[in-house]
């Protein structure tokens, strides 16, 4: 099959295979001696290696197969996995990340990774005081030729293949004096190999053959259940191979291994892109030309429990949720029309099915709910380059990453929490030297924090840093014009941090790269407000800041109050309603030209929905209002409507292409009585 039909099985299994090996990363340099958590990266590693190396991605393949030659020399104890070191390897996973980027927006993966390589090379080379002081163990032909040294594993793998019945052979091949394209016979002759059995060794190794780094030789070492005359008779079938050796192997060793458990199993390969013959299975080793490597430690095999998940395309999801949509539409047109028939059956079946669609909608959003983790796990390296940018210490925790929210929230929460942490790292936590001063511990704390509250999920981004200046923040705004200096006077400290939402705004002495406490923070409040949330802040001074985001779990279907504005019906968010009342006419005041009311000892404008949106007045003028007091953070508004019809929870449908530009309306829903009710957007509405 082509490896086109693979390729969205391969973009989501690296982009999880990378970020398990971002985050054992970060556990190795707070506790370099784990051997277990190197285990896993090296297991991570020589999974993708071997999926890009299927898959035709071959800087992939090349640069993940010298990033495993580190880890493996971490493992042996011949490398110190330090902060300088660790650099190189992060460095190596970014490059890795930008090419499986590209590769997911239909580019080919390809990548300059010659510097890269070449660092992670030196590392390999010029650390390496326990293979120079205790000699490699050998593997040698029968006939005593040409020796090929191999280390522990291999001579494990060897001999656990054996028990199994397969048997080794060095195979040295030499191609034709007049090859063109040494690289492409190369990899003519490992397919072959692929097919006989498994490749556990190469000289030159596999990145010097495709580099053609070599002469006109080079030698491998193959377990299969072949014959020897098998091999030789297949390699020769490629063309431009001059001659094929091949001689049957044992492993001898100054220290042999000890013996294998009888019940140990070599398992499964992992990744395997066509099925083998059973009488050519091979033990497992890595897969493809770039197969010369190997893998971390064998573990008894044990029978794995059934998976209980699949994979689904976010597509099909998305094409259940506009169905069932539709549904909740009908739904509410029968319910309707049960009421005006007053026929008990059908108001009886019709209840029924609406228990059941309401089921079934609890199960539709499930399964739209991602934890907020996919988020949160790209933060840590983050945090670690800018703390090491900066020269502070830095140590970040998150609490509740296991917190659901809807994927299309989701995907839009990711750079507003990005300006957040990278506000508490730059200038929310103080210099080491600082913090000592203040009675500190040297390394600042930031804490990510998520959970649910409601049909709502907080999430706070708070550090223990110095704190925000009231004074330093209200200088700074009423010079820039956001308040005058008599208000100011009277603002509470929070209502004063709440003013480095403003636009424009900034308390920062020097512009930064990395951020300014205030620059952006109005384009993190607006894209907030924009799905539906609201942010905010708190400090305390020598203490720290907590900015907090509220958030709908979903934005597909939401809760609303119906209203009527003449003739006209309008869909009033409930998350934005504080609440409904009714006003008698002489209670309307007037200030700078704008209608006002006292709500709660509050002075809140009156907004004439019939004047706003221009609708055509059928009505005659009352001596009472209806209206419904409406939030945007601190500040609230007063929509006068003509009468209130009932909450009712309904689909939120964009009004496209065309109408994208409509003030204070953010989208529409169609109605039990097939009406189109407008949504009235109070964000924009205040604004």
């Amino acid at each position: 099959m082509e490896g086109n039909q693979y390729l969205e099985m391969f973009i989501d299994e690296s982009t999880e295979h990378l970020q398990a090996v971002n985050d054992n990363l970060l556990k190795l340099e707070n506790d370099p001696s784990d051997t277990i958590i190197v285990d896993e990266i090296f297991r991570s590693a020589h999974t993708l290696k071997g999926m890009a190396a299927t898959m035709g991605f071959d800087d992939l393949a090349s640069l993940t197969h010298q990033m495993e030659n580190v880890l493996d020399g971490i493992r042996n104890d011949r490398i110190t996995a330090g902060s300088d070191l660790m650099d190189v390897v992060f460095q190596s996973v970014d490059d890795l990340e930008a090419m499986v980027t590209d590769i997911a927006s239909g580019g080919e993966g390809k990548r300059d990774v010659q510097e890269i390589v070449a660092r992670l090379e030196a590392i390999e080379k010029g650390e390496q005081p326990a293979a120079q002081a205790e000699k490699p163990h050998e593997a040698r032909s029968s006939d005593a030729g040409s020796a090929m040294e191999l280390d522990d594993f291999e001579l494990t793998v060897l001999r656990q293949s054996s028990e199994q019945g397969f048997r080794a052979f060095a195979v040295r091949v030499e191609l034709s004096k007049d090859v063109i394209l040494k690289a492409a016979r190369v990899y003519m002759v490992f397919e072959v190999f692929e097919q006989l059995g498994e490749v556990i060794k190469a000289e030159p190794s596999v990145e010097e053959l495709e580099d053609e780094n070599f002469e006109l030789d080079f030698q491998v070492i193959l377990i299969t259940k072949e014959s020897a005359e098998d091999i030789e008779g297949k390699v020769n079938k490629v063309s431009e191979v001059h001659a094929v050796e091949v001689e049957a192997m044992e492993a001898v060793s100054s220290q042999r291994p000890e013996p294998a458990d009888s019940g140990t199993e070599i398992p499964e390969k992992e990744e395997r892109n066509s099925a083998m013959p059973e009488e050519t299975s091979a033990p497992p080793v890595p897969d493809s030309p770039a197969a010369a490597e190997k893998l971390p430690e064998q573990k008894e095999e044990k029978t794995a429990p059934a998976s209980k998940t699949i994979r689904v395309n976010i597509d099909r999801l998305d094409s259940l949720m506009n169905l069932f949509e539709e549904l909740v539409i009908d739904r509410g047109r029968l319910e309707q029309i049960s009421k005006e028939m007053e026929n008990s059956e059908l108001t009886e079946t019709v209840e029924h099915m609406s228990r059941i669609s309401g089921d079934l909608q609890s199960i539709i959003l499930n399964m739209r709910m991602v934890p907020v983790e996919q988020v949160f796990n790209r933060f840590p390296r983050m945090v670690r380059g800018l703390a090491k940018e900066l020269n502070k210490k830095v140590n970040l925790d998150i609490i509740g990453a296991e917190t659901e929210l809807d994927r299309t929230v989701i995907d839009e929460i990711g750079d507003p929490l990005v300006h957040l942490l990278r506000n508490s790292i730059d200038h929310g936590l103080e210099m080491p030297e600082e913090r000592r001063a203040a009675g500190k511990e040297e390394k600042g704390n930031i804490t990510l924090r998520a959970y649910h509250s409601g049909n709502h999920v907080f999430i706070e981004v708070s550090d223990d840093g110095a704190g925000i200046n009231r004074d330093k923040v209200l200088k700074k705004a009423i010079s820039s014009g956001v308040v005058t200096e008599e208000n100011g006077a009277s603002l509470t400290d929070k209502q004063v941090y709440e003013l480095l939402f403003s636009s424009g705004l900034s308390t920062a002495d020097e512009i930064s790269d990395i951020s300014g406490r205030g620059v952006g923070l109005d384009v993190v409040k607006n894209k907030i407000e924009s799905l539906g949330g609201n942010a905010a802040v708190d400090s305390t001074p020598g203490q720290g800041t907590r900015f907090s985001i509220q958030l709908p779990l979903t934005l597909s279907i939401i809760s609303v109050m119906l209203v009527e504005v003449q003739e006209e019906i309008y869909a009033v968010p409930l998350s934005s309603i504080i609440e409904t009342a009714i006003i008698k006419k002489e209670d309307i005041m007037a200030a700078h030209n704008q209608k006002v009311i006292d709500f709660r000892g509050s002075v809140v404008p009156l907004i004439d929905m019939t004047d706003f949106f221009d609708v055509p007045r059928v009505k005659e003028e009352d001596e009472y209002y209806s209206i419904v007091i409406v939030r945007k953070g601190e500040k609230m508004a007063a929509l006068v409507v003509n009468s209130f019809i009932g909450q009712q929870e309904i689909v939120l449908k964009s009004l496209g292409d065309y109408l994208q530009q409509v003030f204070a309306v953010s989208g529409a829903t169609i109605l039990g009585n097939g009406q189109v009710a407008l949504i009235i957007d109070c964000n924009a509405l205040i604004k």
